[in-house]
């Protein structure tokens, strides 16, 4: 058994981590400030399942704060950090950057810093495909890296400058997964498919920007669920990882989908292109697959009827 922080452990993804990990048989530590970037009682029924096991512990706090968080991992004994929290949305960052230098870039130092203070030897950080800018997918892991387009890729990137200066420093086994658009029940309720079903559910116009061309490398969130442990369990330096789901999908073909699932009419409204976005996004998965047997399992279809049919009853719950 291993003792595991997860930050941001009562989002989307991390929550999910977090069961999946008491399910392995681990003590898991969740920290999470539960801002308000979105309603924080979406958070509260995230961790719900979890806080029913003797082996979770919820800590309400900010990895800014760096003596909370080098106190934890003193006390904890901690084994390995999944660094997950961050300030997300590529659009968001455009208008207020300084607020992702602060949370993606110093919160990932400190991190870095309070393992190497603490010997915590592994360090998994998630990254994101928005790093390769403006490359041409697919995208590969040892490509010459593309202007980042946003506040929130370029942190990105700088978070995994530093997980690769502190395990050449200081020995910390390090990983940097690059999520490419992670979908899946608790998405996060400003992400295009939970915006989209919410509106074509009820009736109304959802919005497009630009002339509806742009694909995404779509990825369910057990099969990332699957890469993290993966990583967890790999022994080496230092790597980083595509995860994805290595199959682009039109917008406009995502939205038909949705519309059948939900056997609902859907109405589109087009609005200009947005800064910061990039027209394709497309994982070459073949080095995950490689050192971490990563092999995503779930199609778009199939993901997309688990995640209407937990949208469903989620919102009749609320």
């Amino acid at each position: 058994m291993s003792s595991i922080l997860v930050t941001g452990g009562a989002g989307f993804i991390g929550s999910h981590l977090c069961e999946r990990l008491l399910l392995l048989g681990h003590e898991v530590l969740c920290l999470d400030n539960f801002n308000n970037s979105y309603d924080p009682a979406i958070k509260r029924c995230n961790v719900a399942k979890a806080l029913r096991h003797s082996h979770y512990r919820l800590v309400e706090d900010d990895i800014l704060d760096e003596s909370l968080v080098r106190g934890l991992l003193k006390s904890s004994g901690t084994d390995a950090v999944v660094h997950l929290a961050a300030l997300a949305g590529v659009r968001r960052s455009i208008l207020t950057p300084l607020d992702y230098v602060d949370v993606d870039i110093k919160g990932t130092v400190s991190l870095l810093e309070a393992c190497q203070k603490n010997n915590v030897k592994k360090f998994i950080f998630a990254s994101s495909s928005s790093v390769y800018g403006t490359c041409r997918p697919p995208f590969r892991e040892d490509a010459a890296p593309g202007a980042q387009t946003s506040p929130y890729a370029a942190a990105k990137h700088c978070g995994e400058l530093y997980c690769r200066t502190y395990s050449l420093l200081y020995g910390i086994k390090a990983s940097c997964l690059r999520f490419f658009t992670v979908y899946g029940p608790r998405q996060r309720p400003d992400m295009a498919i939970r915006t989209f079903t919410k509106a074509i559910s009820e009736g109304r116009d959802i919005f497009i920007y630009g002339d509806g061309s742009s694909s995404r490398d779509y990825t369910y969130v057990d099969d990332i669920v699957d890469g993290i442990i993966a990583a967890l369990d790999l022994d080496r330096e230092f790597e980083i990882f595509n995860l994805g789901n290595s199959n682009t999908v039109n917008i406009m073909n995502l939205v038909e989908i949705l519309g059948n699932k939900l056997k609902k009419e859907v109405h589109i409204c087009f609005l200009p292109e947005q800064q910061g976005d990039v027209p394709a996004t497309c994982a070459d998965i073949g080095k995950a697959a490689g050192l971490l047997g990563y092999s995503p399992k779930v199609k778009l279809e199939e993901g997309i009827e688990r995640f209407v049919g937990w949208y469903m009853n989620y919102s009749d719950e609320r």
